[in-house]
């Protein structure tokens, strides 16, 4: 089975000495979101896992431990966009980030670093002429270190336009994607970077952006080394091509502070979340009490 870690909070920046005890103790809890009292418990034993794939914004703190993760196939899908504090909270330097995600890449081979430029919004402040000045100056820091870069462009849920109040973003239109896919394709020709959309309905194909996937089938067999039998995802949007997976992470838990997360209801309960963490729990934040039915799940069957 493939591992997600997470698209619901950022386990390497925050979590990641929890996720090496769980590794060591073999399982993780997952609490259903709408149910306290249903707890997937996830199998980690080397066994059982095909790959695992990390989703951060900083994996500063992965590198002390990599070492601990050397058993599992793995590949870190890393954020990395133009915003500054006003719409990334709580977010170390962009350069310093940067540099950290050279030295992962020196560390685990450039095949298992992934870039993520999304999401791409747009305002007064941070207008398409920005993005394209800040892209090609992290493109020329990146390109030895990356062999692909996914963007998306933003999705104004319920939670992102309440977070959001006040920066004047929009949905943007077809021509504005068509326009940013153009002037970001042009900027990573030649640089051995290969450009793919997450979830995105329109078509970029002409511009050389193909629809990618996330939790990608094809680069988790790459990296596994042999062939990993897989299916697409029922419980994602009917856009994602990504692949079946159990996501270890918990909502309301991360405290970057990005104003357009979906996984955050508010920087209040992503705090509280935060604080109520225990290294030696199952479960990211809080714990179990004993009245919850466990689901053991070895396998993706």
């Amino acid at each position: 089975m493939i591992i997600s870690a997470s698209r619901r909070t950022d386990i390497p920046a925050f979590y990641f000495d929890w996720f090496c005890k769980r590794l060591k103790e073999g399982f993780a809890d997952v609490v259903n979101p709408f149910n306290r009292r249903q707890v997937s418990r996830i199998s980690l034993k080397p066994d059982f896992v095909d790959c695992i794939v990390f989703w951060t914004k900083d994996p500063a703190p992965m590198l002390e431990h990599l070492d601990s993760i050397q058993s599992y196939p793995y590949y870190v899908q890393i954020s990395i966009t133009p915003y500054g504090r006003d719409v990334e909270t709580n977010l170390r330097p962009k350069e310093e980030i940067i540099g950290t995600v050279q030295e992962l890449s020196r560390r685990i081979g450039k095949e298992r670093v992934v870039w993520r430029y999304d999401p791409i919004l747009l305002n007064e402040q941070y207008t398409m002429e920005k993005h394209f000045e800040w892209f090609k100056g992290v493109t020329e820091e990146l390109s030895p270190y990356t062999e692909r870069c996914v963007i998306s462009f933003i999705d104004l849920y319920a939670k992102a336009k309440k977070n959001t109040q006040g920066l004047n973003l929009h949905e943007l239109s077809e021509e504005e994607m068509m326009m940013l896919a153009e002037g970001l394709s042009d900027i990573v020709k030649g640089s051995g970077i290969t450009l793919q959309t997450c979830s995105e309905a329109v078509g970029l194909e002409q511009y050389g952006i193909i629809h990618g996937a996330c939790i990608d089938g094809e680069l988790v067999s790459r990296i596994a080394g042999k062939h990993i039998k897989t299916r697409k995802a029922k419980t994602q949007r009917p856009l994602c091509n990504c692949v079946e997976s159990f996501d270890i992470g918990q909502y309301d838990t991360c405290i970057h502070g990005c104003r357009y997360c979906y996984a955050n209801a508010s920087p209040e309960r992503a705090a509280t979340g935060f604080e109520n963490h225990n290294t030696m729990a199952s479960v990211i934040t809080g714990g179990l009490t004993g009245d919850e039915k466990i689901t053991l799940h070895e396998n993706d069957e």
